[in-house]
């Protein structure tokens, strides 16, 4: 049997601003037989995410941070290639966070391991809208924004992995949707996904366009905020949000690579007097949605309701081009790194 082998990359600088190549290294590694308990797996597939740029600082958050020098972690797809585990047997297809490597060996419980059920869905959707970013867009757009039938609802990120997927789920909820998304051809995008108004924000031009772009999409106002972004689209959700409007807070891209010292929104006051619900969340602790979620998302993708894109890069190599991609608006739909 040819000894496994993994490529894998690390953390070699915490970046300052935007991160660029010379912050990441990789090596390659020989992956051992699996001891009592373990199993080894062959990645197939990796993830990159916003999220992750978070994880390069050095300070303490709702995950700990990358240490310089070891291997970065991550969402991944893979399949058992020997297992010491009663639980698995060879073959078996698994999600983990060992991303960022073409191999692992480890006990499943170490590396958040799991079986992935038999839905009839493609391997690299339990990495996008079958996996952790289509699990944000359902927690977080029914249980976070609590989205009600015929809610006017903005989405910020409309054409990611998590946007496009709200726009989806409110769709099928019988809601108007706005989705906001960088450029003509994004834009097309999340108006094929069945958005009612979609809204150019680099056309707009910054904060008074956005205002008015929202405005004139949804003259009351809007029920719901699924934000991805922050910044001047948070800003600009305020300004024409409903009295008792929800926003679910999902990320803020906007800012993961400043330097400065951040601005908040300026008409926050608004907050008090429209009586907002602002609710921060993170999709970890929402796990007990996820039997639902892979029920209703299988019913979805059958019937045509879900639809979904992915930008795929080929190889390991490839992968800190793909998450710097990311914040340079190279995806449409899921970011994904194939690696088998």
């Amino acid at each position: 049997m040819t000894a496994l082998t993994s490529t894998e990359w690390s953390l070699a600088a915490r970046p300052v601003g935007m991160p660029k190549m010379s912050d990441f290294q990789k090596t390659t590694i020989d992956v051992a037989p699996p001891g009592a308990g373990e199993v080894q797996v062959k990645n197939e597939w990796m993830s990159v995410d916003p999220y992750m740029r978070g994880r390069m600082y050095d300070r303490e958050s709702y995950v700990p941070p990358f240490q310089i020098g070891e291997t970065m972690q991550g969402g991944a797809v893979g399949r058992v290639t020997i297992s010491n585990h009663p639980d698995y047997k060879e073959g078996d297809l698994v999600s983990s966070m060992a991303g960022w490597r073409t191999a692992w060996v480890a006990k499943p419980e170490m590396v958040m391991a799991q079986k992935l059920p038999d839905v009839g869905l493609p391997e690299s959707t339990f990495l996008g809208v079958a996996g952790m970013p289509g699990l944000t867009a359902y927690a977080g757009i029914l249980r976070i924004a609590e989205l009600k039938e015929g809610d006017t609802v903005f989405v910020s990120g409309a054409a990611g992995a998590v946007g496009s997927t709200v726009v989806q789920i409110a769709k099928i909820k019988n809601c108007t949707v706005i989705g906001s998304a960088g450029g003509a051809e994004k834009s097309e995008f999340v108006k094929s996904l069945g958005a009612d108004h979609v809204i150019d924000y680099k056309a707009a031009g910054g904060y008074e366009g956005l205002v008015k772009a929202l405005k004139d999409a949804a003259p009351k106002g809007i029920d719901v905020y699924f934000d991805n972004v922050g910044g001047d689209h948070l800003t600009a959700a305020i300004e024409c949000a409903r009295p008792m409007a929800r926003f679910a807070e999902c990320g803020m891209i906007a800012q993961y690579n400043d330097t400065g010292t951040p601005v908040g929104p300026h008409n926050i006051i608004q907050v008090v007097g429209k009586q907002l619900k602002i609710q921060g969340f993170i999709v970890s602790s929402h796990a007990d949605m996820q039997p639902a979620f892979f029920e209703d998302m299988a019913k979805w993708i059958s019937s045509g309701q879900m639809k979904f894109e992915e930008t795929v890069k080929e190889g390991i190599d490839k992968a800190p081009e793909a998450f710097l991609g990311l914040f340079e608006g190279a995806n449409t739909g899921k970011m994904l790194v194939k690696l088998g």
